[in-house]
């Protein structure tokens, strides 16, 4: 095969800091709830003398560490004034800043890991040379406490398979909570970035109990809506540190998000991935449902999700222990590329490929006997050894440009042409 490696990989970064976008008192009860009523009283028992001093301190402290620092902290107070029993229209605005700044820390969001990316065409392509796409990757950050975020990077894929990835910006931001909430926050919840933000920069954190442990491994794919606009949708799966669940991130424009449970008995497994547009006025998922197989789900309603149709079994060694999908399906004149991954012998993941019916994806048309891509040399260390798994792929020409994580350590970028991804496969009878 003509696999391209290209030289640019990421890494982890301690440097890459932000401010928790929320504290998780305001859904305290009980004793819970009263220690942080409690910690807001404290500081409206201060004199407005030290309230300055003591804001004057933290802001020489982080300020320049971060974006905007004051309204995120004046965000914070609104977010939480509510719980704490408080009418912040008779506080003074310094007072509401300090407020807000103890209900906020520094964390490293991408300390410990950076793996798992999925990507999807920007939806900005202006201005570009003929044959570039302009790109958008996520990526699963991990850091202090192994919580998991989603992070953002926008770049460019030009002809002679070149890629360029847009400069970070100096400060990395938080998406803010929507103002208008349901009570029961296991119901749909919607953040957003500022306006003056970049994408670049965003990262998502864990809102609601069921996601406090992470959000994990985002499918983005672009979907095609009845109207014939994009949307882009991602399943991830959100870990409570207990419990998980699948759950669908959906967004028009990369700037408001909304994050929904997914209902019903499917909805309780992870890797799940969607197909990029309804076939036969359905929509249609690839999912493991029983921590082995992959499964074709269908559905009428998007984010309610039951039973599913076995598709595939592991049937090579280097998949013997379980197999799953590695992001969205991805159409060609042939069928529906499905790229997989396989678990063999002493835990070693590997990636490879299926084709499928485009009228009828519960037909198997062809099946990689052999990996595509698998951890090797140096490829093999990291935070966890042995692993190559990516979220997502896109076709640009006539190449399958994927993104994929090693080791969980670090995220890599190869371009494959899908004719010799084709002629690699097994034909299913």
């Amino acid at each position: 095969m003509d696999l391209v490696q290209h030289d640019m990989r990421l890494h982890a970064d301690p440097t890459r800091v932000v401010v928790r976008p929320f504290h998780l008192a305001w859904q305290a009860s009980g004793p819970d709830l009263a220690r942080v009523q409690r910690l807001a009283h404290d500081v409206i028992g201060l004199d407005m003398r030290t309230v300055r001093s003591e804001l004057g301190s933290v802001l020489r402290d982080f300020a320049d560490r971060h974006w905007q620092i004051e309204k995120v902290f004046e965000e914070r107070f609104v977010e939480i004034e509510p719980r704490l029993g408080l009418d912040g229209s008779v506080l003074k605005r310094e007072m509401r800043l300090l407020i807000g700044a103890y209900f906020c820390h520094e964390y490293s969001y991408a300390a410990a890991a950076l793996m798992n990316p999925s990507v999807v065409r920007h939806p900005d392509q202006t201005g570009l040379q003929e044959g570039s796409v302009r790109i958008l990757l996520s990526l699963r950050a991990v850091g202090e406490g192994h919580i998991s975020t989603i992070a953002f990077r926008e770049g460019i894929v030009s002809p002679g398979r070149e890629l360029t990835l847009m400069p970070q910006p100096t400060f990395a931001t938080a998406a803010m909570l929507g103002t208008h909430q349901a009570d029961n926050q296991e119901d749909r919840i919607s953040v957003h970035r500022d306006p003056d933000s970049s994408i670049s920069g965003t990262v998502i954190f864990p809102i609601t109990e069921a996601q406090r442990n992470g959000l994990e491994d985002l499918r983005l794919v672009e979907f095609e809506r009845d109207s014939g606009k994009s949307e882009w949708i991602g399943t991830y799966t959100a870990y409570s540190g207990r419990d998980i669940r699948s759950e669908l991130l959906r967004t028009r424009d990369f700037r408001d998000f909304t994050l929904t449970p997914i209902k019903g008995g499917a909805g309780r497994n992870k890797g799940m991935a969607l197909f990029p547009r309804k076939i036969d006025g359905k929509f249609c998922m690839i999912g493991r449902q029983d921590g082995k197989n992959l499964y074709l789900l269908r559905s009428d309603s998007i984010d309610h999700w039951e039973g599913g149709e076995l598709l595939l079994e592991p049937r090579f060694p280097w998949e013997f222990v379980q197999i799953g999908n590695c992001g969205a399906p991805i159409e060609l004149d042939e069928g529906w590329l499905v790229l997989t991954h396989g678990v063999g012998a002493m835990r070693k993941y590997a990636i490879g490929a299926v084709l499928l019916d485009k009228e009828d994806p519960s037909k198997l048309l062809g099946r990689t006997p052999n990996p595509l891509l698998s951890a090797a040399d140096e490829d093999r260390e990291g935070y966890v050894p042995n692993v190559v798994y990516t979220c997502g792929a896109i076709r640009v020409g006539d190449d399958l440009f994927l993104p994929y994580g090693v080791a969980d350590s670090s995220v890599c970028f190869v371009f494959m042409p899908i004719a010799d991804i084709l002629a690699a496969m097994e034909t299913q009878a």
